[in-house]
């Protein structure tokens, strides 16, 4: 006889068990408003065979299991159905899934990325909760990718490696054609820069002058190479580096300047803990969130180092999702550059982002007061700035503003004689007559910005920012449940995986916070 004194007793009525404030009710009241059966691929139905699984309710388990475990896997959520009295609500006498039927639900069944999934989520709880898109709280953080710390490709350097590959094509060229080519009738064209499709043709051409074959080539020791041989290998060395050089190039692209060997998407760029105690730069990626309201309205993951090139493709992500800009973003230090602040005009966004020198600005009364200072040398009536001993700066030159996209320019006066000054020692220490450079448009914007941030609303912002985007934990939604999960389905890179499965899992934990359910 099969018996027991430990009897399994549950009550009729499994919400008697859970929580009244656990999450999970919150989770089906909003998921419930939510057209789930149009991210399905359609499927005829079969009158043979087993029953199907109820697709809305394996996207419930998988959603609220990513919430709930942060990244947990396929086996994970499979225990999970069968052991958590809340996954088992959540089913409502569906069956319990295995770890197989999880994975081909996720590879078969669903039509649209989590992404079009999770916005429409966002967009219900912020017509609900009549969340302000208007204000958005910017900020960042660098998070290391699961790549080699030594495995770094410089494009600059890979720069310089491609002009003196050009001077060792060149000294070829020349002894080959000085030597072997002399008398063969065929002469190497010399050239300042060489292409690896030019050095293929050359290299066909030249084994048809000599009339060797590539077949006839010796190798190893004890076997002497002709000097037809050694010429053709050298060429054909150059022309492998050539092309090496160039699709490292190519693997940074324009607005990069370094990656990783073993993760191609990740750059190199300082990281606020430097671990390594030596300020080395490390893979990483730059993960930027817009937040309204202590929601997470917008997210994105860049390969750019700086906070400054996030800033344009995170507003036009909010744009996409939102079909308009917002009207006060606001950012720290990291992001008031002229590119910026230009492109916040162009689309009728307030400057509500500090530039670099912002804190010195308002704090530091001595730099704002020197009187060395460009910007504080006074203009004459011919509309000259004068030294403060009283020496004339005269036009120079004008010069284009490094890395500006919409064209602008930057003015050069130089002092017209800082012989003898006095002031010298203070003013400057250059050898020759000092030259200033001057960007009235940039030096206009700084004012505005000041305006703006020392304004009774700007420094609400300012206080609201460092509120909301550092503490957002406090009142999140499921847009960290759309950045964990599109690093994994996606592969949109590598970052947070392997050995960061730790710190991935720490941002699932904190969507228990979610809709503002502590």
């Amino acid at each position: 006889m099969n018996y027991t004194p430990i009897q399994l007793k549950l009550p009729v009525d499994m919400e008697r068990i859970i929580e009244i404030n656990d999450s999970v009710y919150t989770f089906n009241e909003v998921v419930s408003h939510i057209d789930l059966k149009k991210y399905f691929v359609e499927k005829g139905y079969k009158a043979t065979g087993r029953p199907r699984y109820e697709r809305e309710k394996l996207l419930k388990v998988l959603l609220f299991a990513f919430m709930e475990q942060g990244y947990p896997s396929l086996r994970e959520i499979e225990k999970l159905c069968k052991v958590d009295i809340r996954f088992i609500w959540l089913r409502d006498e569906m069956k319990a899934p295995s770890y197989a039927t999880l994975c081909d639900f996720i590879n078969q069944e669903l039509s649209y990325s989590l992404d079009e999934i999770v916005q429409e989520i966002n967009n219900y709880i912020f017509d609900r909760e009549h969340v302000d898109i208007d204000h958005v709280y910017i900020d960042g953080t660098k998070i290391e990718a699961n790549a080699n710390k030594y495995s770094w490709v410089w494009k600059k350097s890979c720069i310089t490696s491609v002009f003196k590959e050009f001077e060792k094509i060149t000294k070829i060229f020349q002894e080959a054609n000085e030597t072997v080519l002399q008398y063969l009738g065929l002469k190497l064209g010399v050239r300042e820069e060489y292409t690896v499709e030019y050095l293929a043709e050359m290299l066909e051409e030249f084994l048809k002058v000599t009339g060797m074959n590539q077949d006839e080539f010796v190798h190893g020791s004890g076997r002497r190479k002709t000097s037809v041989q050694r010429l053709y290998e050298r060429i054909d060395h150059s022309r492998k580096k050539l092309k090496e050089y160039r699709e490292k190039v190519d693997i940074c692209g324009d607005k990069r300047n370094s990656y990783s060997k073993t993760d191609h998407d990740a750059t190199f760029m300082r990281e606020k803990k430097d671990y390594m105690g030596n300020d080395q730069l490390l893979p990483a990626y730059n993960v930027q969130m817009g937040i309204c309201d202590g929601y997470i309205a917008v997210y994105g993951v860049y390969q750019y180092a700086s906070d400054s090139d996030c800033f344009q493709p995170l507003i036009e992500e909010f744009k996409r999702r939102y079909h308009k800009y917002p009207k006060y973003p606001v950012a720290d230090a990291g992001y008031g550059n002229l590119n910026n602040y230009l492109y916040c005009q162009e689309h009728g966004m307030g400057k509500y982002m500090k530039f670099p020198m912002y804190e010195k600005e308002t704090k530091d009364k001595k730099y704002r007061d020197d009187p060395y200072r460009a910007v504080n040398f006074r203009v004459n009536e011919a509309g000259r700035m004068v030294c403060p001993n009283g020496k004339e700066f005269l036009f120079l030159r004008t010069e284009p503003v490094k890395g500006n996209q919409y064209g602008r320019t930057v003015e050069l006066h130089q002092c017209e004689d800082c012989s003898g000054c006095p002031h010298r020692s203070k003013c400057h220490k250059s050898r020759f007559d000092r030259i200033i450079r001057l960007n009235y448009e940039l030096t206009s914007f700084h004012k505005e910005v000041l305006d703006n941030l020392n304004s009774i609303h700007g420094a609400l912002l300012r206080m609201n920012r460092s509120i909301q985007s550092k503490k957002c934990r406090r009142k999140t939604n499921f847009l960290r449940l759309w950045l964990v999960y599109t690093f994994l389905r996606e592969k949109l890179s590598t970052a947070l995986m392997g050995k960061k499965k730790q710190a991935l899992s720490s941002w699932g934990k904190s969507l228990r916070f979610a809709f503002g359910v502590i």
